[in-house]
């Protein structure tokens, strides 16, 4: 058994893609974040994988800050690999600050992470993540039609980036950043708005295409405009839109909101697994 960090991401694709392609919908989370990669968004990204006798047991993703993304290929090694690689971990001096992973996964993680270094763990979200093959036509739309965001949205699309940080518990994040990626979202038409009688009330934004899925993210409606169902209607027809160029949609929900999963869940999205993003905290003796 093998632990193999990559420094080139068209290497590591070339391991990891086989098994990706097959549960395109289940990670596309790590093949969004590996194209970004490979496409120069991300400063030292880590890739590594675990490996026996040519095949693959295990891959492991992260772009600091972001959380390291864990995914065992091989269900029958997996304590062997989670040995394996916190050893490599501990070893390289590797900074995690965070796990995102399937829920079981994740856990079973923390618990040896925190057996060896003496870091405890909390949870930073419980994660659903659901797929949308068909938007459910059936479904009541509020008033409003939706429509691509453009530059004049901007400043609002930036206070609606910063407030949905603060909602969902997400670290905060500097407001020349957010400007830099509303800026990036807008210039390749990946946010949604909805508009109801000239003013904008709910917005969304496709994120992380892969072959056949893409991924609806930052779905925001402000206090004021909410329990009107302006966020279900403004991701069905979204989602709709998106349809007419991928085969399915995905999105993650915290599992903390049951209005958020409900819905969905009428807009036709089903839940694929069950997903957790867990923060490693400072050692104990410290």
């Amino acid at each position: 058994m093998i632990f193999q960090r990559y420094e080139n991401a068209d290497d590591f694709e070339k391991k990891a893609m086989p098994f990706l392609v097959q549960h395109e919908d289940k990670f596309s989370l790590f093949l969004g974040v590996l194209q970004g990669i490979k496409e120069g968004k991300y400063e030292n990204p880590f890739m590594a994988t675990i490996e026996e006798n040519g095949g693959l047991l295990a891959l492991f993703q992260m772009t600091p800050p972001h959380p390291l993304n864990i995914i065992f290929v091989n269900e029958d090694q997996k304590d062997a690999c989670i040995h394996l690689s916190i050893d490599e971990f501990i070893n390289q001096s590797l900074l995690i600050e965070s796990i995102i992973s399937v829920k079981e996964w994740a856990y079973q993680f923390a618990e040896k992470w925190k057996e060896r270094t003496g870091q405890s763990f909390s949870i930073l979200m419980d994660q659903g993540l659901y797929r949308l093959d068909q938007v459910d036509e059936s479904l009541e739309m509020s008033p409003g039609a939706w429509r691509y965001a453009t530059v004049e949205d901007a400043l609002l699309i930036e206070e609606w980036y910063s407030l949905f940080e603060k909602d969902t518990g997400l670290p905060k994040t500097d407001p020349l950043e957010i400007k830099k990626r509303v800026k990036i979202m807008l210039d390749a038409k990946e946010a949604f708005l909805w508009e109801n009688e000239g003013k904008i009330v709910s917005m969304m934004k496709k994120a992380r295409p892969s072959a056949h899925g893409v991924t609806v993210s930052l779905v925001f409606t402000p206090k004021e405009e909410r329990k009107k169902g302006y966020a279900r209607t403004m991701v069905a027809a979204g989602s709709k839109e998106l349809l007419k160029e991928f085969q399915f949609c995905v999105l993650y929900t915290d599992m903390l909101n049951p209005t958020s999963n409900k819905i969905y869940q009428e807009i036709g999205y089903k839940k694929v697994v069950d997903s957790v993003h867990l923060k490693l905290d400072k050692s104990e003796g410290n």
